[in-house]
Formats: structure tokens, C-alpha cells, sequence
């Protein structure tokens, strides 16, 4: 009987991979994105993230013995010249039952190794600590094609009910917060990889999950379900603010639309080139620029307080009309405005939030108009275009904007802070 013999090929193959794999490692290469699930900020991203390097350890561990033993037996028993080919095969062990009761053993250790701490997990993980409950804060997220909506039961607004706000979650820092998950249309899932696993949101069916920011930030969060055409750009922020902040956020939230008043001695509303001389190219308006990028939690900031100094009082006045005019108000609100729709996020405060279109595009004036303009050019199939704008039978339009209605619109919705 001919001794088995190994490629030499093979060999070299899999020493090549172990020696790239074993560089990449040494080299620092890490996975530290916005979304990394290796740098958390949070107890229950941290308990799950401690579960899955106990799991990596305990397949390392494996995957190390099974290699071991494979490279010994590939080496120890290899065919050395012509004729070991046709020697005899060295003594078998199949059937040895200390063999088999030891690999069996050292299967179910490893099994109960992963097993304790997964069910600690389990439980930690559901629900918020029964010694922090009393002081837990309570958030509804609601998911829809392809945006989310957040409610603040606490926070009740006269005559109106509870505070909205769309596709910006502010949470206070360092305070669990537990998030009841809700959806209107298919499924979707929660995640914020910083701060917590993903919990699907299901038709019919309550759900939940709780988060903790450790300290005051930006996260980034997104829906991971395929849920239609624009799932990959579902995406959502999550600010963090310290107990001071998160309280001054609140009360200006509750307050009604900013109102400012036309300026009577001002001249007719004239378009801004740079909106009208912006065209949407392929990805182009998805890309970041370098000052929101270097910290997201500073533009933030930085959005919430207006700016007079620079606002075109005319033409605020002017894109409120229109906001009226182009039947804006039947899928969008604006307290103490104009508007009562629910289908599209509440509008009441969007000139502070550092995103649109579900967090796909930066808040500024220049891509706010390339989104009014050709929504559907960034989030395909979306309800704000084949709902309003297009008849989706026809395909016939139904709304008309040009460059000097769409800069007035966004005048005014950037003045809502």
C-alpha cells in the first residue's frame, strides 16, 4: 500500500496564507471604523464583544491543536524517497477508545467554556440591569422604507404628544436607555456597533433592546436587514450628551419651529449660485468633507445654535410658502408651522441635525438642494419621490421645482434649528 503523500504545492499555499495572516496582525492592521465593533463604548457592546474574543480564543485554541497535529503527522509520516511510497502504513488508533473519550472531553470543554459566559451574556444583554431600571430613559424607535423615527414618551408636548425627532437619536450619556423597537412596514434591525448588537424590528411584534454611551460622542448606526432598494443607505446617528446638555437639547426640542420674520426693507428672494450650480453625479454628494469627518460631535454641536447673521430673511419667508405650496405638508410636520404629516420625519428642528436622507448625506445647504432636486438619485425607490413627486403608475410628474423655489425651500429648512 502506497504511503499518502501531501502536494508540495499545497504546502507551500497554506504557508503563505498563515505567514500574510500572521503579518497582517503584526503590522497593527485593526478594524476601527465609524461602525467597528472592536472599539466599544458602551457595557453592552462591551459584554458581547468579551463573549466573541472568548470564542476566538477558544477556535484559535482548535484550530492550533488540529494544525499541530496535522503538520506533525504531514511531516513525521511524509514519504521520504521511492521507497517509503510503497511501505506499509504506520500503526492505526481508530477505535482507540482513550483516543476517542479524550477528543470527545476536550469537545464538550470547549463547548462549556463558551457556554457559561454566553448565557451570562444572554441575560445582561436583554434587558437593562434590575438595579438600574428605575433610572433606565425610555426611547420608541420606529423603522420604516428607509428611515427611522424616535419617540420620547417622557418628553410630552401640549396638545401635540410626545417629542419626535427623526433619524438623529440623542441619548444621555453614562444613563441606560432602553429602546422599545417598532416597525411600519417590513423588517428592519437596529444596530449601533459601538454601542450595542442588533435587534430586528418585526411587523406585529414588540421588541426591544438598551444601550449605554460611557461618555459624551457621535455614533454611527444602521439597519441591518435587507429591507428594499435603499437598505445599505438605512443609516441613523446616535449623540450622546452629558446629563446639562442632554436637558438644554430637550427643551429647545419641545419648543415650536423657529419663526423668523421677513424683512420688509429687503429685496425679492434671489436663487444662491452655489445651490443652483450644483448638479448630483454619481456618488459624488455621498462623499464627506474633511471638517465633519475630523469630528462629527463638533459640527453637531456646532449645528444647534442659528445663525442670523447669515440667513436671507425673504427667502425663508418665500420657502415657507412653498413649503405649504408644494404639498410639503402632507408627509412632513413642522410644529408650530405648517404641516401635519407623519409619512416622512418631523421636520421641526432638521436645520440642527448633521444628516438627511437617512443619514446618507451631510446637512448642508448644498446637498439638501441636490436632495430636494433628484431624491431619488440618492435613495432609490423612496417614498419622497415616487410618492410626491412621480405618480409611481404613470411615472408622470407631479411636482415642479426649479433652482430659485428649491433654494428658497432650503433657506427655510435650514433656519429650523
Amino acid at each position: 500500500m502506497r504511503r499518502p503523500t501531501v502536494p508540495s504545492k499545497l504546502v507551500r499555499l497554506i504557508c503563505a496564507f498563515s505567514a500574510l495572516g500572521g503579518l497582517t496582525l503584526l503590522t497593527g492592521c485593526w478594524l476601527d471604523g465609524p461602525q467597528s465593533t472592536f472599539h466599544v463604548k458602551g457595557p453592552v457592546a462591551r459584554a458581547q464583544l468579551d463573549l466573541f474574543m472568548v470564542t476566538v480564543y477558544v477556535t484559535a485554541f482548535i484550530f492550533v491543536a488540529v494544525g499541530a497535529v496535522l503538520a506533525f503527522a504531514t511531516l513525521r509520516f511524509r514519504a521520504r524517497s521511492a521507497a517509503d511510497q510503497h511501505a506499509e502504513p504506520p500503526p492505526q488508533s481508530h477505535g482507540n477508545f482513550l483516543v476517542e473519550i479524550s477528543l470527545v472531553s476536550a469537545s464538550v470543554l470547549c463547548l462549556v467554556i463558551i457556554a457559561f459566559p454566553t448565557l451570562r451574556n444572554i441575560g445582561y444583554t436583554y434587558d437593562v440591569p434590575a438595579a438600574e431600571q428605575a433610572n433606565a430613559y425610555e426611547i420608541t424607535a420606529t423603522g420604516s422604507q428607509w428611515w427611522f423615527k424616535f419617540e420620547y414618551p417622557r418628553e410630552q408636548i401640549e396638545g401635540v404628544g410626545p417629542l419626535v425627532t427623526g433619524n438623529e437619536l440623542v441619548i444621555p450619556a453614562g444613563r441606560p436607555v432602553r429602546i422599545a423597537l417598532r416597525t411600519l412596514d417590513v423588517i428592519h434591525s437596529f444596530w449601533v456597533p459601538k454601542l450595542a448588537g442588533k435587534v430586528d424590528m418585526i411587523p406585529n411584534r414588540p421588541n426591544h433592546l438598551w444601550l449605554q454611551a460611557d461618555e459624551p460622542g457621535y455614533y454611527y448606526g444602521q439597519c441591518a436587514e435587507f429591507c428594499g432598494d435603499s437598505h445599505a443607505i438605512m443609516r441613523f446617528r446616535v449623540i450622546a450628551l452629558s446629563a446639562p446638555e442632554f436637558a438644554a437639547w430637550l427643551a429647545n426640542q419641545e419648543r415650536p419651529a423657529r419663526v423668523v420674520a421677513p424683512d420688509a426693507a429687503a429685496a425679492a428672494p434671489r436663487p444662491h449660485a452655489v445651490f443652483a450650480s450644483y448638479r448630483t453625479t454619481a456618488g459624488g454628494a455621498l462623499a464627506g468633507s474633511p471638517e465633519f469627518d475630523a469630528n462629527p460631535f463638533a459640527a453637531w454641536k456646532e449645528k444647534q445654535v442659528p445663525d442670523p447673521a447669515h440667513e436671507n430673511r425673504q427667502l425663508i419667508t418665500e420657502g415657507r410658502r412653498l413649503f405649504q405650496e408644494k404639498t410639503c405638508i402632507a408627509c412632513h410636520t413642522i410644529r408650530g408651522h405648517e404641516g401635519v404629516g407623519v409619512t416622512g420625519p418631523d421636520l421641526t428642528h432638521v436645520g440642527a441635525r448633521t444628516t438627511i436622507a437617512a443619514g446618507s448625506l451631510e446637512n448642508t445647504p448644498r446637498r439638501m438642494h441636490a436632495w430636494i432636486a433628484d431624491p431619488n438619485h440618492f435613495k432609490p425607490g423612496n417614498k419622497m419621490y415616487n410618492g410626491g413627486y412621480t405618480d409611481p403608475t404613470t411615472g408622470q410628474r407631479l411636482i415642479h421645482l426649479n433652482d430659485a423655489e428649491i433654494d428658497a425651500l432650503v433657506a427655510y429648512l435650514q433656519s429650523l434649528k
